[in-house]
């Protein structure tokens, strides 16, 4: 048997159509439950099914090698497997690959164990894939900074001096990020027109959109032990697709001195499956050249990009099918995931299993390849149109966004799924 489970030749038993997400090659992670008095289960996406991994593992032990420690706490979450090793997930996802074959017919010559094991994903319902203990959002995406900049302090001072030096972060709130599929509600908080003397409160009349990725933190590090970049990648077990709401008229007034807090940590989402960093090596591409040299601990030896195609899609209430109205590719972040982990731990920092750090807004050089409305729509001066004669500068009740994010290979792709939420309209208070 092949024992690559990146190479582009291999076929699984499973019918995987060339547009699907999850091939073979791709094999990522996640946490279903089968109906809603169900325990959760962890599964494996293949095509349109889902390989029960949980189920599989009881059935079946003999497919997929477990450390002891983990058959009991195997199927609530993926947070126990996050914390062990590389070299434990790369086992997994061969064996796993292994078993799915279109030439091994250990799994698929037996009927009533595909029965058991494997279900189709319209039939499940996809949870969190992990506890999430800490949120961290870059601002790694020299467009998006650049163009926010430009509408804040003109083009003259577009980015702040720090900017090139270090990757920009903050952190966020991990409490209210929601997978995929959960309807998010406008937020409330306080706004002042640039005419008028006192703020005012009540719901966001500029609710938009922050196309992302978002890293998962696997192996652990402690406490007052930096992780150099060379060493980064291992400390990640894969990535997700990012929807980091905002409130663009919140944070205006909130911002300064402190950046945003209202704006922001209402609601972020997340796709559910998550894909490993191996599915992705074959799509590692050299990013952004980056000037001036960044200061050493900052610098990094091979290419840590990653050529992953992005799009965002909306659907107004009135209409009846999304439309795309972006197009961009990660491969524009200037600052990379070894990069943002080596800054986020210089000062000794623990990064913990399961945190999610998230690159920031991801735009492209062109007008069709920014990551948010704010961008899109020029700040409100250039309307979104859409094909139903409506416009959009910001996000309306019963609007439905979806992002899609994908590696193309040679007659494969190597996907993320979607993430994609709802809004839905501001909770009305009392007096």
């Amino acid at each position: 048997m092949i024992d690559n489970p990146n190479d582009p030749s291999l076929r699984s038993f499973i019918d995987v159509s060339p547009d699907s997400p999850f091939p073979i090659q791709n094999l990522p992670f996640g946490v279903f439950r089968r109906d809603k008095n169900s325990y959760p289960h962890i599964g494996i996406a293949i095509g349109d099914e889902i390989l029960d991994v949980s189920e599989l593992t009881e059935a079946a032990p003999q497919f997929l090698k477990w450390p002891a420690f983990l058959q009991l706490n195997l199927w609530h979450d993926l947070s126990n497997i996050l914390g062990i090793t590389p070299t434990f997930w790369r086992e997994i996802r061969q064996q796993v690959s292994q078993l799915l074959r279109y030439d091994n017919p250990a799994l698929r010559d037996n009927p009533k164990l595909r029965q058991r094991v494997l279900t189709r994903r319209s039939d499940v319902r996809m949870l969190m894939p992990c506890h999430i203990p800490n949120y961290t959002d870059f601002y790694s995406s020299r467009e998006h900074a650049t163009n926010v900049g430009i509408m804040l302090r003109g083009k003259d001072n577009a980015l702040m001096p720090n900017w090139v030096h270090l990757p920009v972060a903050y952190h966020g709130r991990a409490s209210s990020i929601v997978v995929s599929g959960t309807d998010i509600r406008r937020p409330h908080g306080q706004t002042k027109a640039d005419d008028a003397d006192l703020p005012t409160f009540g719901p966001t009349k500029s609710l938009d959109f922050e196309l992302e990725i978002g890293t998962l933190i696997g192996t652990p590090n402690d406490l007052g032990t930096p992780i150099p970049t060379s060493q980064a990648a291992e400390h990640v077990f894969g990535m997700v697709l990012v929807n980091d709401w905002s409130a663009r008229d919140i944070q205006k007034w909130e911002y300064q001195p402190l950046g945003p807090f209202l704006a922001k940590n209402f609601a972020t989402s997340i796709s559910p499956w998550v894909v490993t960093l191996d599915a992705l090596e074959p799509f590692r591409v050299a990013g952004p050249k980056q000037d001036p040299e960044p200061l050493p601990y900052l610098r990094c030896e091979g290419n840590w990009s990653y050529d992953i195609q992005l799009e965002v899609w909306l659907q107004t209430a009135k209409m009846t099918e999304p439309v795309r109205i972006s197009a961009t590719n990660a491969k524009h972040l200037y600052w990379n995931i070894c990069q943002q982990i080596a800054h986020h731990t210089i000062n000794g920092c623990n990064l913990q299993t399961g945190d999610l750090l998230a690159s920031g807004t991801i735009s492209g050089p062109t007008p069709d390849s920014l990551g948010s409305m704010l961008e899109l729509a020029w700040k409100g001066t250039r309307p979104i149109q859409l094909p139903n004669g409506e416009t959009r500068v910001f996000l309306q009740d019963g609007d439905r966004v979806t992002m899609t994010g994908y590696c193309q290979g040679p007659g494969y792709r190597v996907g993320f799924g979607e993430v994609t939420a709802r809004v839905l309209p501001a909770v009305e208070f009392g007096n």
